[in-house]
């Protein structure tokens, strides 16, 4: 257990700027994460979560510096270590578990290799005793240690075993700090559950303070024993993991948890009006007033200082008095419903595989005009395979796809361009599938020129109008995706898929990447061109609380078979297969994790 009163994380009034600038990416950041404490921090995507976590590695991302304020981590100053020591140090005092496994696992080395490299780096133990830790923190994480997996190279591993991986990897070598950076993102609830719960256990086991970043606020309240809310690079309210969930006091607060699918179904996912202010272009009072609904004057003078409402539980904000009401009745209306219409998709007798292996059998499946089929399951399930099958990225199948009753040729490339633009694709990883050397502006235009050649004139007002179906600004018209937040790569993405105007719309965790305004602002989105456009869905996710909120259907699977299909109210309210009774009993919620399920 933790070590009573020692606090290996200490952050004093940390102010973090653009170094051409000066612009604050962060300022007035104090945070205390004691031994086998879990601190949640949350907020919208560019909110600077990962920028504070990232300070805990002695790392600024290029063009920024640390102006004031201290670092502490188990008692170093970090601003006053010498590069060489700040390496010697991560991964063994502190660790880091990306948001992205795909990129922070070498490509060209066996898992066992980067494992045992990492163990040999930071640790003194012998040869036998690392291939030993190296199998024990396989387990740890729900993964098989044999031979057999050890010899696989990550582009061998679904997504959800990547991340289990990168988690192992950071727990294996015992550190004091470890930051988490979305690292349940792309995982199946099953797995998020033993994930989480193995977080929690290991933190509390081995007096690890840890940083949790999120925008998952679901997950924070089932891991975080206390809660740090960020808007625009500042801290506007703090305090236990119940104050927050229960007593939430600032507005940014109560419409976060107001965005947060519900997997009963009881309230309507509502988004946030507006965008966060970016570094140069944040208001002269309270960053979040442009937004708020109970703002006054004192609002647009100054940023509000920090009040105490009760022991440990803080707030920035001058109406913190009057936010007991929350959210108003007329803005948890409910949505419309859409009516299905022809089918798009059908599949028939759909058998794929991998190599020597079966990966899918006899899928049954179609999807109707403005419907949204769900797709659910456990990594490895074959959901994504089932997917790409459908886009024609996977040629390796028998049986019959068919888009409005035309059979389609199992290779993307055989396909005609109609057909071709008629699906799109939005993949789970945006950091990959985002040309890394053309601007935002320059993906879109390039979709467009595809399939509707027009001027350029014609061209950037499409593209204009693109990023606003997916709440960005122009301004990121010229950027290029690394100078992203991991959300605004994802919406990127999303309208890329969108500028073809398609019938079917395939999303492999669209969402996953997203904080949850901005996941509840796509969601609306989609309901939006469904109904305007008439487009079909085809949902993958292992979010169910989020199907609540766009599905009409639900299909079920795993090991590569269809266990159970029906509406979202049957299959929710009353499950018949045993799986499905598993997977609803491993999603997180809020109202479960305090005790109100």
């Amino acid at each position: 257990m933790a070590a009573p009163g020692r606090t290996p994380v200490q952050i004093r009034e940390l102010r973090i700027e653009l170094s051409r600038t000066r612009e604050d990416i962060v300022d007035e950041i104090s945070l205390e994460i004691r031994a086998g404490e879990v601190l949640g921090l949350v907020g919208e995507s560019g909110s600077g979560k990962t920028t504070v976590g990232m300070a805990l590695l002695g790392y600024c991302r290029p063009g920024g510096r640390v102006a004031a304020g201290a670092v502490l981590v188990d008692g170093r100053d970090l601003s006053e270590l010498a590069d060489q020591v700040l390496r010697s140090l991560r991964g063994g005092l502190v660790s880091y578990i990306p948001q992205d496994p795909g990129t922070a696992l070498n490509p060209a080395l066996r898992i066992r290799k980067q494992l045992l490299e990492t163990l040999e780096t930071h640790t003194k133990l012998s040869e036998a005793e690392r291939v030993q830790r190296m199998r024990e923190s396989l387990g740890e994480v729900a993964l098989p240690s044999d031979d057999e997996f050890l010899t696989r190279y990550p582009h061998q591993l679904s997504g959800g075993q990547q991340q289990r991986v990168a988690i192992a990897m950071a727990f294996a070598c015992r550190p004091k700090v470890i930051i988490c950076d979305e690292p349940t993102t792309g995982l199946d609830v099953t797995t998020q559950a033993r994930v989480l719960q193995t977080v929690k256990e290991l933190c509390r086991l081995h007096s690890v303070a840890a940083l949790y970043v999120s925008h998952d606020l679901a997950v924070v309240a089932e891991l975080a024993d206390r809660v740090a809310v960020m808007y625009a690079g500042r801290i506007v309210e703090s305090g236990t993991r119940d104050q927050l969930f229960t007593t939430p006091r600032h507005p940014y607060t109560q419409r976060l948890l107001r965005a947060v699918p519900d997997l009963a179904g009881k309230r309507t996912v509502l988004g946030i009006p507006g965008r966060a202010p970016l570094p140069g272009n944040r208001p002269g009072g309270c960053f979040f007033e442009p937004r708020c609904q109970l703002a006054v004057d004192a609002c647009r003078q100054s940023f509000p200082a920090a009040t105490m409402l009760e022991p440990g539980h803080q707030v920035r904000c001058y109406r913190a008095a009057d936010t007991a009401a929350g959210v108003t009745a007329d803005e948890a209306a409910a949505l419309p419903g859409i009516t299905a219409g022809d089918s798009v998709l059908e599949i028939s007798g759909l058998k794929a595989r991998h190599g020597t292996r079966e990966t899918l059998f006899d899928i049954e499946l179609a999807v109707s005009r403005h419907e949204c089929v769900a797709l659910v399951g456990e990594s490895g399930s074959g959901k994504t395979t089932l997917a790409r099958c459908v886009a024609g990225l996977h040629r390796d199948y028998t049986g019959e796809i068919r888009l409005a009753g035309a059979v389609l040729a199992n290779s993307a490339r055989r396909r005609s361009s109609e057909h071709r633009r008629q699906i799109q694709y939005v993949f789970q990883n945006p950091y990959a599938s985002l040309n890394p050397r053309r601007t935002v502006g320059q993906t879109i235009a390039r979709q467009l020129q595809l399939f509707f050649p027009g001027s350029r004139r014609e061209v950037g007002s499409r593209v204009s109008q693109c990023l606003e179906r997916v709440a960005l600004s122009e301004t990121a018209i010229n950027r290029f995706p690394d100078q992203l937040s991991g959300g605004e790569r994802q919406r990127v993405a999303i309208a890329r898929a969108l500028a073809a105007e398609p019938a079917l719309l395939v999303c492999d965790e669209v969402t996953s990447a997203l904080d949850v305004s901005v996941q509840a602002a796509i969601i609306d989105l989609l309901r939006d061109l469904r109904a305007e456009i008439g487009l079909s869905i085809l949902f993958i996710t292992h979010n169910l609380a989020l199907i609540r909120n766009i599905a009409d259907r639900v299909c079920v699977m795993t090991e590569g078979r269809i266990v159970e299909t029906g509406t979202v109210t049957e299959v929710f309210e009353d499950p018949q297969a045993q799986y499905t009774k598993q997977l609803l009993a491993n999603t997180p919620s809020i109202e479960a994790a305090l005790g109100h399920a």
